[in-house]
């Protein structure tokens, strides 16, 4: 098969872009069939969707909204480098981070320009640190072991200080104390339980650790249920009580066994709640009961005179039986 000495030429041409892998616009063969000769013309206008110059003969780039000539490309598409504030062509490798985009060689560290693309790092303030920057100058150390507490790390912290969670012990049983209750004592913690049987008030009845509540007796701490009456064991705490050898009573019970007993009325004299009593010889009264036995007349701050087991007033005493 013979071709056109032109043809052969504008084939020849297309080969070799083929093979070079550049793009370029395409010449359309035509033929007059009325000459019956071939002749090369131009295809329809192709050129850039921007800058409308002609594309053919150059490289350019495809797009939904039409082909761009690379320069337009770039200057319509490609974004800004946040480190050097330069487009970032299409032919070059772009990072970004949020809502940031950067040029391969300007994602770096901004204490030691180490190169961050393929490092993890941390951003503080809006700049980016590698791992051993940002702990250097931001992260703080374990209280319990002196070390690095590395970013994304479990810590707890507590007055001021930073531990490494399995470093945050209990300084009793050792155990560590995670999201648990703990009681600070000075610079150790303590546990709830490891608290309580180390430092924790102790009822003097049952010798167990008083964690709430409570009442003082005798300069000595009580579980509520524990102070009880001796006598009746009816719960003492809230109410008036006295003791006896050290013991202590509800007053009913230290009235019935302990008290003197009115001369008058015959119940028992406990002195508790204001309550006044006169005493003559070994008899006893209330105030109230105090009287005399005839005229029933107070005796309280007056003369009496004893008549057996009886008194009497002066006047009542005068006339006789």
């Amino acid at each position: 098969m013979s071709f056109h000495p032109l043809l052969s030429c504008i084939l020849g041409f297309v080969q070799t872009c083929v093979a070079c892998h550049s793009v370029y616009a395409q010449l359309i063969l035509m033929t007059d069939s009325r000459k019956g000769s071939l002749t090369a013309t131009m295809s329809e206008a192709f050129d850039c969707a921007k800058c409308s110059e002609s594309l053919y003969g150059r490289k350019y780039i495809q797009t939904d909204n039409g082909p761009y000539c690379v320069p337009c490309y770039d200057n319509t598409f490609a974004n800004t480098c946040a480190e050097c504030q330069q487009l970032i062509g299409h032919d070059s490798r772009e990072l970004f981070y949020e809502d940031r985009h950067f040029h391969e060689g300007c994602f770096r560290c901004c204490r030691c320009q180490r190169s961050l693309a393929d490092e993890p790092f941390t951003c503080q303030d809006s700049e980016l640190l590698c791992n051993d920057c940002y702990c250097s100058a931001f992260s703080s150390q374990c209280s319990a072991c002196g070390e690095t507490v590395m970013p994304g790390s479990r810590k707890l912290e507590y007055g001021g200080q930073t531990w490494h969670e399995h470093c945050f012990l209990c300084s009793g049983c050792e155990q560590p104390l995670g999201s648990r209750s703990f009681v600070p004592d000075k610079r150790a913690h303590y546990c709830v339980p490891c608290y309580e049987n180390k430092f924790a008030p102790r009822c003097a009845r049952c010798s167990k650790t008083l964690t709430q509540g409570g009442v003082t007796y005798r300069d000595q701490p009580w579980h509520r249920e524990c102070l009880v009456c001796t006598g009746c064991q009816t719960p003492l705490a809230g109410q008036q009580f006295t003791s006896r050898d050290d013991d202590p009573y509800c007053v009913a019970c230290f009235g019935e066994l302990f008290a003197p007993k009115c001369s008058s009325c015959k119940r028992p004299i406990t002195g508790l709640g204001g309550g006044k009593y006169v005493s003559f010889e070994d008899r006893h009264w209330h105030h109230s009961c105090f009287a005399c036995a005839r005229c029933s007349t107070s005796l309280v701050g007056q003369g009496f005179v004893p008549d057996g087991d009886k008194v009497l007033c002066q006047g009542c005493s005068q006339a006789g039986p």
